[in-house]
């Protein structure tokens, strides 16, 4: 008997066709991790963290999906290269068409090097916590064991972000 899980992933990129790209992202998730439940609306917001002059469009959906958290990530990795992600050799922030990011597995902790969830920045990201609220207000960071109101309220981010008016996309 395989064991399926719930994953809220952030989708968001700021090179290319922004629009374009998170439903090419949806589509391959649907075709190599599992069932997308939700989504929430698009936002558009200024880059975290460096300056760039496109601003980024992001997105969170909720997948159900029963492959290991490590092949997931692999697969989100793929994802991301296949739609032109280059890899970043300097470790500084910077444009990228796509970035996919595991914001929640089950509301479980995985604290290795090269995997964390939830996702170390997310408590500081609106652009993460606004569309993850759309979706799933009641949730509640298992670390800091904050309901994801009060971590908007909280969050230190008060760079420019707000709903881009486009259709839902399947």
């Amino acid at each position: 008997m395989k064991i399926s899980y719930e994953a809220y992933l952030s989708i968001g990129g700021n090179l290319g066709n922004r629009l374009q790209n998170i439903y090419d992202t949806h589509k391959l998730v649907k075709q190599q991790l599992g069932l997308i439940k939700d989504y929430s609306p698009i936002y558009i917001s200024e880059p975290w963290g460096f300056t760039h002059k496109k601003y980024f469009l992001n997105q969170i959906i909720k997948i159900e999906s029963n492959l290991s958290t490590e092949f997931l990530l692999k697969q989100l990795q793929s994802i991301e290269k296949e739609l032109g992600r280059q890899k970043n050799i300097t470790n500084n922030y910077q444009g990228r068409t796509v970035d996919i990011d595991i914001i929640s597995l089950n509301n479980i902790i995985i604290n290795k090097p090269e995997f964390k969830v939830p996702h170390p920045h997310l408590s500081k990201r609106l652009f993460v916590l606004l569309p993850l609220y759309d979706i799933c207000p009641y949730w509640q960071h298992p670390i800091f064991n904050k309901p994801i109101n009060l971590l908007i309220k909280h969050c230190p981010d008060k760079s420019q972000i707000r709903k881009l008016n486009c259709l839902r996309h399947e």
